[in-house]
Order: C-alpha cells, then sequence, then structure tokens
C-alpha cells in the first residue's frame, strides 16, 4: 500500500515539475519571439524613413532642378505632386522610429535626416545651391543610417 502511495505521490510531483518546465520554457520561447517581432518592427521603420527620405530628396531634386532650368508648369506641377507624396511617406516610419526606437541618437539623427531633406525646398538659386542642399540631406541621411546600426549592434 505504501508503495502504491509513494508511485502516486512521485508521479503526480513528476508531472507537476514537468508541467512547471514547459510552463518557464514556452514563456522563454513567447518573450524570444516578441524580442524578435520587436526587432524587425524597428528595423522596418529605420529602413522605411531611410527609403522615404532618400525618395523625397530625389523628388525635390528633380523639382529644384526643372525649376532652376525654366521647365514649363505642367512639369512642375508633376514634380510638385510627386514631392509632396513623397513627403506624406516619411510621416508614418518617423512615428513608428519615435514610438519604437528607444535610442536618442537615432531620434536626432532622423530628425536631422528629415530637416535637412526638407530644406532643399529653399535651394532656389543656382544648381550648386541645389547640390549644396542635396549633399547636406545625403551627410545626414548617412548620420541617421550610423546611428541606427550603431543601435542595432549594440542591442543584438
Amino acid at each position: 500500500m505504501n508503495a502504491t502511495l509513494l508511485a502516486v505521490i512521485g508521479t503526480i510531483l513528476g508531472s507537476i515539475v514537468t508541467g512547471t518546465f514547459q510552463h518557464l520554457a514556452a514563456g522563454r520561447a513567447e518573450r524570444a519571439s516578441a524580442a524578435a517581432q520587436l526587432r524587425r518592427d524597428r528595423l522596418d521603420a529605420v529602413t522605411t524613413l531611410a527609403s522615404a527620405g532618400s525618395d523625397h530628396c530625389r523628388a525635390l531634386w528633380m523639382r529644384g532642378e526643372a525649376r532652376l532650368r525654366g521647365a514649363g508648369s505642367d512639369e512642375l506641377e508633376e514634380l510638385r505632386a510627386k514631392s509632396h507624396t513623397t513627403r506624406s511617406a516619411i510621416t508614418h516610419p518617423l512615428v513608428a522610429l519615435r514610438l519604437l526606437v528607444p535610442d536618442p541618437a537615432v531620434h536626432a539623427t532622423a530628425q536631422a535626416m528629415v530637416v535637412a531633406t526638407y530644406d532643399m525646398v529653399d535651394a532656389t538659386t543656382s544648381i550648386e545651391e541645389l547640390t549644396a542642399a542635396q549633399d547636406t540631406a545625403r551627410a545626414a541621411h548617412d548620420r541617421f543610417i550610423d546611428a541606427a546600426a550603431a543601435y542595432f549592434d549594440s542591442h543584438a
């Protein structure tokens, strides 16, 4: 009788220990999955913002160059509309980046990249001024990428 009772108690304790280990392993797997998804979301915000910034820079270059060479109003209107579209495309990934990436250096360089790109609109006197504004925007873009890469390297 005692042997049967001990066998039942051993079985119950074994089940409890096994269940506890399974629960802990499932929790670790769940946390690892959530961390991996957060990393993917952060990387997506960075890459989407970098791409949108490049697209907007290119659209502003084309718009500025057309204006400086004296393009017709239809072409200028088309390029203006395109630059408004590319500017809008910056908003979503910039907000996502600010919400998902807690690093102040990434935030600051992202904002600097966006502002430097927006500043290309003010380059209206010559192709040299437009080129200088584009170079400034590209350098800000590179600093943003470097800051994001440093963030991801330190949080690997």
